[in-house]
């Protein structure tokens, strides 16, 4: 044996960068999440039709964590560890979200999370391109207050049982009973994941609304348990101009598997949605269905989310020149990306971004039509309307640097929401 054959062998450079994808493609939430596996697959193949990344193709890692809050996490760890992906695209509630953080702040790694959430949150290792509080649920309140039927006095705030509702209804909750909203006023409900059941719960809402004031409910039931629920209302004959709903978490795809007919009128708070007629958003949608090779596939919100993510994510590695992530986290802040509805989303300090606010009444065809909309709205990672997180900013730009920082006490508290 010669002393050449004991030296290591050089390790091949790396052909491909690998970027995970973290979506449930069975269980309750795959009716919404799994269009956004196939939104990061056609944002991948559109990368490296363009010529990769760094020079290099991208490659597209999927793992299914099934809609099992626990198995988040596991995945999260095999995405990092096992596969060596660059980054994480993936969850959509809350507590998947939750779940995963301390895999991405001990490995280092980078998640962009791409729906709506409940704020009260700001970690290092996570871009959060879904709005926060003050970009859907305090607008679509302020909607409803001023300009719906006569402005809404009696609300239901009707939630699934977990951290996202929860978070949400009591920013809610405080925001109502400043506006001088009685306590009486305001009912409150959850159910859990998958819930079926709707008759009862529908019936104390229509009971609730016949009290002579104008009710609206204030949607933040989740994933398939949606169905049911609308289909009780027209069951049960609740119109739009009766009680109106406003869903936080129902979009063009959740209304694909529906009959919509009765829930003509009912709206969504959202940052996008397809009818809005942009040119972007005309290329991106024909992109989209050519892609698929389904002329009746649909876009929506969080799709639009993980578009503005990738492409930041992209324009990082690229200033950068690498996809290290201390070097990406860096970078990231300050960039600006197109949205699809025509303005500009640029990723903060905070690690939200900019978004407009975006009212759709449903429509018979399951589009929405867009009633209102607002200039571009900075994400709040922390409550304004909750004592314990009034005070509380997030920057991670020096010297800051941290995502719970008091500004009354001038210390930062950690990462993640201690005032949970």
């Amino acid at each position: 044996m010669t002393l050449g054959a004991l030296a290591p062998v050089p390790a091949l450079a790396q052909e491909t960068i690998k970027v995970g994808i973290l979506h449930s493609l069975s269980g309750t939430m795959a009716i919404s999440e799994t269009t956004l596996k196939d939104t990061m697959l056609f944002l991948i193949d559109k990368q490296n039709k363009k010529g990769g990344l760094l020079g290099k193709q991208l490659e597209a890692v999927v793992v299914d964590p099934a809609s099992d809050w626990p198995l988040f996490a596991e995945k999260a760890r095999e995405l990092i560890s096992v596969n060596g992906v660059a980054a994480v695209f993936g969850c959509w509630t809350s507590v998947s979200r939750k779940s995963v953080l301390p895999v991405f702040e001990e490995l280092n790694s980078i998640l962009f999370y791409p729906v709506q959430y409940e704020g009260e949150e700001s970690q290092r290792n996570v871009f959060y391109t879904g709005a926060a509080p003050n970009q859907q649920a305090i607008p679509a309140v302020d909607y409803l207050m001023s300009q719906e039927g006569g402005s809404v006095e009696r609300w239901v705030l009707a939630g699934t049982d977990y951290v996202y509702p929860r978070t949400t209804n009591k920013i809610l909750e405080q925001y109502l009973l400043d506006h001088g909203v009685a306590a009486e006023d305001i009912m409150i409900n959850y159910t859990p994941f998958g819930h079926s059941d709707w008759q009862t719960i529908v019936s104390d809402i229509k009971a609730f609304g016949s009290a002579g004031k104008k009710t609206a409910v204030v949607s933040t039931i989740n994933g398939d348990a949606n169905v049911p629920f609308y289909k009780e209302l027209g069951n049960q004959g609740i119109s739009a101009e009766d009680i109106p709903v406003v869903a936080f978490s129902v979009g063009e795809e959740e209304l694909a598997g529906l009959d919509t007919t009765p829930l003509v009128g009912h709206l969504a708070a959202w940052n996008y949605f397809q009818s809005v007629d942009t040119p972007e958003n005309a290329a991106f949608i024909e992109a989209w269905k050519a892609y698929t090779g389904n002329p009746d596939r649909v876009t929506n919100d969080p799709m639009e989310a993980h578009v503005i993510g990738f492409n930041l994510w992209v324009q990082a590695v690229e200033k950068t020149g690498t996809t290290d992530t201390d070097a990406v986290l860096d970078a990231i802040i300050g960039l600006e990306t197109p949205n699809l509805t025509g303005g500009v989303a640029k990723m903060l300090p905070n690690h939200h971004i900019t978004k407009p606010v975006l009212i759709g009444e449903i429509q018979a065809d399951g589009q929405f039509d867009v009633v209102y909309e607002t200039d571009l709205v900075p994400g709040d990672a922390w409550s304004d309307f909750l004592p314990e997180s009034k005070m509380i900013e997030a920057d991670w730009t020096a010297p800051i640097s941290c995502g719970n920082y008091n500004t009354e006490t001038k210390a930062c508290g950690g990462t993640t929401a201690a005032a949970q």
